[in-house]
C-alpha cells in the first residue's frame, strides 16, 4: 500500500499560524478536520521530527512533511476479541489485517505496538509507559497471531526463543498458480534491494531462509497453502512464493493480482493462523490460532464457487 507525501517549504513571508490550520490552508486537499487527524495519528514531521499537536506554531523557513498511508484516519484500538491470551508476561494478540505492527513516518497512534502501550497503560501511574518487548512482526496486510512481551522478566527469554527458532510458526497462504509439487521447501539467502524497494534471493550478503509449504486445496487458478517458516525473515513467504511463480493474491508489490473477478483485494493473503511456543517465564507449552478473517474467507468462497 503506498503513502503519500506532501513536502512543504513555509515561505518566508508566512505570518505564524497553528499547525493544523496551516495544513488546511496549503491546498494539499485536506480539510481542518482531517488535518488533525493526521496530525494525531504522528503523520506530520516539522523540520524532521514528528509532531503531534495541532496548537504548534509554525514559522517562515521551516520544513513539512505529510505523510498519508490510505488507512483509517480513526485509530485502531484492542477488542476484547483480539486478545487470545495475557498474563503479567506476554499478550498474544489476533492481529487485524491493514494494521501496522510499529510506527511507521504515517502514524504512531494506531499502530498495533501503540495500541498495546495504551491497552496496558496503568490507570494510577498514566505517565508511565508499559515495558513492551516487540519480538516478531507482521507485515501491515498479515492478520494472525502476533506475541509480545509485556514484562522484564519476559524480554530476554521470549527473544532467545525466537532467535533459536525455537517456535513454530504456520501461514496460510492464498497464490496464484499451483506449486509443482504438493508439499516443498524453498531455501535461498535474502536480502532487501533499496532500488526495487523490495526482499530477494541472492547468491551473497544475504540472510538464510527457509520456507516449507503444502498446497491445501486448488481453486480454478489459485492455491491455498500452509506455509511453515523456519527462519523469520522481513517478507520471507512473499518473495519466497513470487520467485516460485505463485505470488500471493493481493501482493502487487510481488507481482500479484490486485483483482479477482473485479474484486479488489486490498492486502496481500497472508494470514498467521499458528503460533507454538514455551512460555518464557512458566514454562510450559503454549499453542494458538485463529481462522483465516473475513476477507480471506470470502475470497475463497467466491474461488470454491467458481470451480464447480
Amino acid at each position: 500500500m503506498k503513502w503519500t507525501i506532501h513536502r512543504l517549504q513555509i515561505p518566508r513571508e508566512h505570518v505564524a499560524l497553528r499547525l493544523d490550520q496551516y495544513l488546511a490552508e496549503a491546498a494539499i486537499g485536506l480539510s481542518r478536520t482531517q488535518a488533525k487527524k493526521i496530525i494525531d495519528l504522528g503523520g506530520v514531521h516539522l523540520d524532521g521530527r514528528r509532531v503531534r499537536s495541532c496548537s504548534t506554531t509554525v514559522h517562515s523557513g521551516q520544513s513539512i512533511e505529510v505523510y498519508i498511508d490510505q488507512l483509517p484516519l480513526d485509530p485502531y484500538r484492542i477488542l476484547e476479541d483480539d486478545i487470545l491470551y495475557q498474563d503479567d508476561f506476554i499478550i498474544v494478540l489476533n492481529k487485524p489485517a491493514l494494521v501496522d505492527t510499529q510506527p511507521t513516518h504515517a502514524r504512531f497512534k494506531g499502530t498495533l505496538f501503540e495500541a498495546l502501550q495504551w491497552h496496558l497503560k496503568d490507570p494510577f501511574r498514566p505517565h508511565q509507559k508499559a515495558q513492551i518487548g516487540m519480538i516478531q512482526r507482521l507485515d501491515r496486510g498479515t492478520s494472525g497471531v502476533i506475541v509480545f512481551s509485556i514484562h522484564p522478566r519476559a524480554h530476554k527469554e521470549m527473544t532467545r526463543i525466537f532467535l533459536e527458532h525455537e517456535v513454530e510458526k504456520e501461514y496460510f497462504a492464498l497464490v496464484q498458480g499451483a506449486p509443482e509439487t504438493e508439499q516443498g521447501e524453498i531455501r535461498s539467502f535474502l536480502a532487501r534491494s533499496r532500488k526495487e524497494n523490495r526482499v530477494k534471493s541472492v547468491e551473497k550478503g544475504g540472510k538464510e531462509a527457509i520456507t516449507r509449504f503444502q498446497r491445501l486445496e486448488s481453486m480454478a487458478k489459485y492455491s491455498l497453502l500452509k506455509v511453515e517458516i523456519l527462519t523469520g525473515r522481513s517478507h520471507q513467504i512473499r518473495a519466497h512464493m513470487s520467485e516460485s511463480g505463485c505470488p500471493l493474491v493481493g501482493d502487487k508489490r510481488y507481482g500479484g493480482a490486485e483483482k479477482i473477478f473485479d474484486v479488489k483485494i486490498l492486502r496481500p493473503l497472508l494470514h498467521a493462523g499458528k503460533l507454538a511456543f514455551r512460555h518464557p517465564v512458566l514454562d510450559r507449552h503454549m499453542v494458538f490460532s485463529v481462522p483465516v478473517p473475513d476477507d480471506f474467507q470470502n475470497i475463497m468462497t467466491m474461488l470454491r464457487k467458481s470451480s464447480e
